[in-house]
């Protein structure tokens, strides 16, 4: 006994200094009868100020000298209990019992004589010491705690066990009787049949309940809550808070009415919280604390790309590929189709300039047919400028493919139509600095050079640094041409919808080979920029290859570090800019002279040399 109080006193301080409100007891039926000891057995005089949850199998018991001791404990417990009802004419049946009712029961007089503190006279009169039982003594009057008027669970688990035992016998007993055939049982025969249809008795008790069992032989019920309710005149009330049934619908399984709950007075009527943690909000995950109960946790925010949208998550979920995580990370919200439109800011300023440099290209190439037949155009080859000023005009015009929706058609001419259109103004850049560079060696005594400058070195020059780009473009579209396609991962809240080169070795190889024409020229450009010619175009076509060579290559690192629409803008940036170079250091010191100096757009200065 001194072990167990030891022991005792050792689980109430450890109760009365734990931080948590509730504490969950599980044990057999008598356990109650331990816990109440637990204030007697500390030193502490402090009382135990928690809720109580009970498992099944305990239920309210008192020992004889406990009858009388405090019920704070007992107040306010939640207890789970198999379902039960009231039995018609219970309570009748407990109320007219007495030791008078139940002659040779001695169970009743020793019961009696414990319960309400008395002793019944000896039949012999021989004198007893302490209050005599009358035998009249009211049950009810006995504290709650103490002893219960009404059904207990437990009791009624016994009340239809034995009923179940009944109809089993009386089905066995039925069944031999229709079968005609009375044979003698071994106990071991008998417990066996009599088990056989104990699985399958069913049968609705006087209270109205089905009573019946499933394929594992467990009885077909479900467990009741129960709030122990001690009221000031120490009657004890049980009442029913919820139920837990596990044969019932999903949304039944577990319900419970917490405004029917009477808490311990300790807490005020408020809902205790008994947690070690507070509860992790939306935005945010439990991650368990290491050595610490499982309910000890920290919160910690969901990574970037995931979202928690209910408290206590014990994991980070993943948006859908066409959702995005807010920034509280606690919902997920729709992605916006977004290309390169001209219903926006950034799209109409693009297309504005392309078709305002297209309309200066005109302007230009209108200027240059109109006096064709001056010194300054025929210069240098004319029919080279036309074909360079149409090749500026459509690489303008090219810019147009890459804004507005990106369909299958459209991403199969973009990058295609580009270099193509870029080779040929190139090439034309190319065979211009040529051309310039043979004029000047051919003008030398005595120079075989003179049967290479004219229309046809010009000619194969375009045509055959077209026909490699054509090549190369041919082979890109046969083995893995450009298709539209869909990018829902590369910006967050963006599902982009853009033109997939298909091959982005090919891309770069028309890049490559528009890159090499592009520095041919700047070479020979710059070596031929000191000619001594007033017109000679070398030392234009070098700044102007200088611009072009510039803007592409701080094309690529832009073109990679950009995505969605913003790539797609800065290579109509590039294709605009280039050919601006193009059009303004080659095409607008002629127009100058043309325009505003026609003075100097005569032969004689053509023929004259720089000093």
């Amino acid at each position: 006994m001194y072990e167990k109080l030891s022991e005792g006193a050792k689980i109430n301080d450890k109760i009365i200094d734990s931080t948590a409100n509730v504490v969950v007891a599980n044990g057999e039926s008598y356990l109650i009868v331990y816990l109440r000891w637990l204030p007697y057995a500390s030193e502490r005089e402090c009382t135990i100020n928690k809720v109580w949850i009970l498992t099944v199998q305990i239920e309210l018991t008192s020992m004889v000298f406990q009858r009388t001791w405090d019920t704070d404990i007992v107040h306010g417990v939640l207890s789970f209990s198999v379902h039960s009802s009231d039995l018609p004419g219970f309570k009748t049946f407990i109320e007219s019992k007495s030791p008078s009712s139940t002659t040779g029961d001695g169970f009743i007089r020793d019961f009696w004589q414990q319960a309400f503190g008395c002793v019944f006279l000896s039949v012999d009169g021989d004198k007893v010491n302490g209050d005599i039982c009358t035998g009249k003594e009211k049950l009810e009057s006995l504290p709650g705690t103490f002893f219960e008027m009404s059904l207990t669970s437990h009791s009624y688990s016994i009340y239809n066990a034995v009923y179940a035992v009944a109809h089993a016998l009386h089905s066995m007993s039925s069944s031999r009787l229709n079968h005609h055939s009375l044979p003698l049982l071994s106990s071991f025969s008998f417990s066996t049949q009599l088990h056989h249809f104990l699985k399958i008795v069913s049968f609705n008790n006087s209270a109205g309940d089905k009573i019946s069992f499933d394929q594992n032989g467990e009885l077909v019920t479900g467990f009741d809550i129960i709030n122990w309710i001690i009221s000031s005149n120490q009657s004890f009330h049980r009442v029913k808070v919820g139920r837990m049934d596990s044969h019932g619908s999903p949304d039944q399984v577990f319900t419970i009415n917490k405004d029917a709950i009477t808490w311990h007075k300790w807490f005020n009527q408020a809902q205790p919280l008994s947690v070690c943690s507070e509860s992790c909000y939306p935005g945010s995950s439990k991650k368990v604390k290491e050595g610490k109960p499982f309910c000890c946790y920290d919160c910690i925010p969901c990574p970037e790309g995931k979202i928690s949208d209910q408290k206590d998550m014990n994991a980070c979920s993943t948006c859908t590929a066409k959702t995005y995580p807010s920034k509280t990370r606690d919902f997920c919200l729709p992605k916006f189709i977004s290309f390169l439109s001209y219903k926006e800011p950034l799209g109409i300023s693009l297309a504005f300039f392309a078709l305002f440099f297209c309309q200066i290209t005109i302007l230009v190439l209108g200027i240059f047919l109109k006096h064709h037949n001056t010194p300054i155009v025929k210069a240098n080859n004319r029919n080279l400028a036309y074909t360079l000023l149409i090749s500026i005009l459509l690489c303008f015009l090219s810019a147009l493919l890459f804004i507005g929706h990106p369909k299958q058609v459209l991403c199969l001419l973009r990058q295609t139509t580009f270099g193509m259109i870029f080779s040929v103004a190139v090439s034309c850049v190319l065979a211009k600095t040529t051309t310039v560079v043979l004029a000047f060696m051919a003008t030398k005594p005595g120079s075989r050079m003179r049967k290479w400058v004219g229309r046809r070195l010009a000619n194969a020059v375009v045509l055959s640094c077209s026909l490699i780009q054509a090549g190369i473009c041919t082979v890109w579209l046969i083995t893995s041409p450009p298709f539209s396609d869909v990018d829902m991962h590369s910006v967050t809240e963006e599902i982009i919808l853009e033109c997939n080169e298909g091959s982005m070795t090919m891309f770069y190889c028309v890049l490559g080979y528009i890159s090499f024409l592009a520095i041919i020229s700047f070479v020979v450009a710059f070596f031929a920029r000191k000619l001594p010619n007033s017109f000679n175009e070398a030392k234009f076509i070098t700044f102007s290859m200088l611009v072009f060579c510039s803007v592409w290559l701080s094309f690529i690192p832009s073109y990679l570090s950009s995505k969605g629409k913003y790539m797609v803008a800065v290579e109509i940036f590039s294709i605009l800019a280039s050919g601006a170079g193009l059009l303004g250091c080659i095409f607008l010191p002629k127009c100058y002279i043309i325009v505003l100096r026609p003075e100097l757009n005569n032969r004689e200065q053509l023929i004259k040399r720089k000093v």
